[in-house]
C-alpha cells in the first residue's frame, strides 16, 4: 500500500508530539526527514527500539532533534511497515515535519486509517477496531476497562464458539448434498435443534449485557426535573462539585436546558438540569418547560427533585395539583425515576417516603427515595447508591464480550432471530434442510459484526468515526 502520515497527538502544544507513517515506502520517508545519530540509514535502524537523532525539514534544515522507531511488517500496528517519530509537540514543529514527509512521497492519511489497515491486514476484527475508538472516548475507568479486554479479543471468542457450531451444520448439510456417495452421518433434527437453542441462548445472554454495555460507552442520560426552585440546579451543582448552574431564590431562574456530565456511584451520568415544570405565561419559560418535557421524554434516569419543606410552609391547592401533575408525568415516562427530597439541612428530615401514590396512580412508583442536602452533601452518598443498584457494573468478567454499540446489538438480534426461526421451523416438523437458510443468515449477521461479511459502506461509517492518526 502506499504510504500515509498523520500527527498522532493532537493539535494542541504538549511536551512531545509524533507522526506516524504506514506503507510500503514509509522507511524511505523517514530516512529522509530523519538523521540517526548513530550514523545508521534509518532503513537499517534495530527494529522496535528508539534511536536519538535529528529532525529535518523539507529544505534538509535541522528542524528539531529526537527519537525514531522502526516496526518492520508484519509485526505492526497496521500489519505493514511503519514508523514513529517522537520530536517536541509544537504544533508548527509537527507540521513543518508532516510537510516534509508529503514532501518525501507520503500522503496525508484520512479518518481512522491506520486501524482500517490494521483490520483490511487482518490484524483487528471490526469489534476489535471499534473497541480502539471506545478505549479513546473511555470516561470511566470501567469503560476503559471493558474497551481494553474487546481490544484483547473478548468479544470475538464469545462469538467464535457460535459461529464454528453454526458452521459445523452448515457444512455438514452441505457434505452430505454434495458427496451423496461417501459415508458422511445426516444431520439428525434433534441435533440441529440442539445447536440452534444452544448458539441462541449465547445469543439472548450477549443481547442482556447490552444495556450495561451502553451505559460504559454513553454513559446514562439522566433528566432532573421538579416544580420551580425545587432545588434541581442546586443538585447539579453539588454533583457537578462547582456552580455549573445558576442558584437563586426567585422561581424559574433556569430558562434552558444544562448539561454536564458526572460519576454518580461508579456511573457515568449525563445530567440535564431543566426549567421547572409548571403552567406559565412567559412565552421564555414555555420553550424551557416544552424543552424540559422533551429531555424528560428521553432520558434513560429522571432525578425528580421535590422541595422538602412542606411542614415549615404550607402549600397552596394550586402547588400540589401542579405536583401530582408532575408525579404523573414522570411516573409515566418508561425510564426509572428516583425520588429526591431537597433541602433537608432546611426541612431536618433525614428519611421519608411518597407513601401510597405509587400504588394509587396507573404509574410506576419511584426506584428509590433519597433525602439530601445540596449544600452541606448529607444523602449524596445515599443518591449514589440507588443510582449504582439501577445500573450494576456487573460481573467483571464480562469485560470485553459487552455489546456497545448499536451496530453490534443489531447484528446479534439479527442472529437470534434467524436461529430461533429455524428452531421454531424445525419444532414444527421441518427437515434440517429447511431451515439452513435461517442458520446462514445468522452466520452473516454474525460475520457483519466481526467484519467476515460487512459491507464496505458499513466498514466506511465505522472508520469514518476515528481521528486522523488512529
Amino acid at each position: 500500500m502506499d504510504t500515509i502520515a498523520a500527527i498522532a497527538t493532537g493539535s494542541a502544544a504538549s511536551a512531545i508530539g509524533i507522526v506516524r507513517l504506514s506503507g510500503d515506502g514509509c522507511f524511505a520517508a523517514c530516512g529522509q526527514v530523519f538523521r540517526p545519530a548513530n550514523g545508521r540509514p534509518f532503513s537499517q535502524q534495530e527494529p522496535r527500539k528508539l534511536v536519538l537523532g535529528e529532525v529535518l525539514d523539507c529544505q534538509g534544515r535541522v528542524l528539531d532533534h529526537g527519537l525514531a522507531v522502526r516496526f518492520p511488517a508484519p509485526h505492526s500496528y497496521t500489519g505493514e511497515d511503519a514508523a514513529e517519530i517522537h520530536c517536541h509537540g509544537s504544533p508548527v514543529v509537527l507540521r513543518e515535519l508532516l510537510s516534509a514527509l508529503f514532501a518525501a512521497g507520503a500522503r496525508q492519511a484520512g479518518p481512522g486509517e491506520f486501524t482500517k489497515r490494521a483490520f483490511l491486514n487482518g490484524c483487528l476484527d471490526l469489534t476489535q477496531a471499534e473497541a480502539v475508538m471506545d478505549l479513546i472516548d473511555a470516561e470511566t475507568a470501567a469503560a476503559a476497562r471493558n474497551a481494553a479486554a474487546q481490544l484483547e479479543g473478548g468479544l470475538r471468542r464469545r462469538l467464535e464458539p457460535i459461529q464454528d457450531a453454526l458452521l459445523e451444520i452448515t457444512s455438514r448439510f452441505y457434505a452430505v448434498v454434495d458427496y451423496p456417495d461417501e459415508d458422511i452421518e445426516d444431520i439428525r433434527p434433534e441435533e440441529v435443534s440442539q445447536a440452534l437453542a444452544l448458539a441462541e441462548a449465547d445469543l439472548i445472554r450477549l443481547l442482556a449485557g447490552c444495556r450495561r454495555g451502553q451505559v460504559l460507552k454513553r454513559g446514562v442520560r439522566t433528566a432532573i426535573v421538579g416544580l420551580p426552585n425545587a432545588g434541581k440546579s442546586s443538585l447539579l451543582n453539588a454533583l457537578a462539585g462547582y456552580d455549573r448552574a445558576i442558584v437563586t431564590d426567585i422561581p424559574g431562574t433556569t430558562r434552558d436546558t444544562v448539561e454536564e456530565s458526572v460519576l454518580c456511584g461508579g456511573v457515568l451520568l449525563r445530567l440535564i438540569d431543566t426549567a421547572g415544570l409548571r403552567e406559565t405565561e412567559d412565552a421564555v419559560e414555555k420553550l424551557g418547560v416544552a424543552r424540559s418535557r422533551r429531555a424528560m421524554e428521553e432520558a434513560d434516569l429522571i432525578l425528580l427533585v421535590s422541595d422538602d419543606q412542606v411542614d415549615m410552609e404550607p402549600r397552596s391547592r394550586a402547588y400540589w395539583e401542579e405536583f401530582r401533575q408532575l408525579l404523573s408525568a414522570v411516573g409515566g415516562q418508561p425510564a426509572p425515576w428516583i425520588f429526591i427530597a431537597s433541602k433537608r439541612d432546611l426541612s431536618g428530615k433525614v428519611a421519608g417516603s411518597i407513601g401510597a401514590w405509587g400504588g394509587e396512580n396507573p404509574w410506576h412508583g419511584p426506584a428509590a427515595y433519597v433525602s439530601l442536602s445540596a449544600v452541606t452533601g448529607e444523602g449524596l452518598e445515599d443518591l449514589e447508591a440507588a443510582v449504582a443498584a439501577l445500573f450494576p457494573a456487573g460481573d467483571p468478567g464480562e469485560a470485553g464480550s459487552l455489546l456497545t454499540d448499536q451496530r453490534q446489538e443489531d447484528a446479534v438480534r439479527r442472529a437470534g432471530e434467524a436461529l430461533c426461526r429455524g428452531r421454531e421451523a424445525l419444532e414444527a416438523g421441518l427437515t434440517p434442510d429447511a431451515v439452513l437458510t435461517d442458520a446462514e443468515e445468522a452466520l452473516d449477521a454474525l460475520g457483519e459484526l466481526t467484519g467476515r461479511t460487512a459491507r464496505e459502506d458499513i466498514v466506511e461509517r465505522i472508520f469514518s468515526r476515528f481521528c486522523v492518526g488512529k
